[in-house]
């Protein structure tokens, strides 16, 4: 790509922007991550760009938001880095898919 290695890139965005969820997210407090990973897997077959992100804190609060907001930072900016390429660029399917503890429990898709 013209802007460079695209997947380093959106996983860097993904992760910067875990870390600035309360900035962005009216309401949203700031958390203490204590890891914070996005993944993104090319299956060439079918253009697509699968992402997924995790993100852990010690405290008694839920991560979820951060998690989302990598995995969306970091799918936007595939779509930034490959408009170029193609105008039929779709991010599609965001969605929690897995959470443990907290006070409503444990979620798994």
């Amino acid at each position: 790509m013209k802007k460079g290695d695209v997947l380093s890139t959106a996983q860097l965005a993904g992760i910067c922007a875990a870390k600035q969820t309360s900035q962005l997210i009216p309401l949203c407090h700031p958390v203490a991550l204590s890891k914070v990973d996005v993944t993104l897997t090319l299956v060439e077959e079918t253009h697509e760009v699968g992402v997924n992100g995790y993100a852990k804190c010690t405290g008694q609060t839920g991560v979820e938001m951060e998690a989302l907001t990598a995995v969306a930072v970091a799918a936007l900016t595939v779509y930034d880095m490959c408009k170029a390429v193609s105008r039929e660029i779709r991010i599609t399917d965001i969605r929690l898919t897995s959470k443990t503890g907290g006070t409503r429990g444990d979620y798994h898709e």
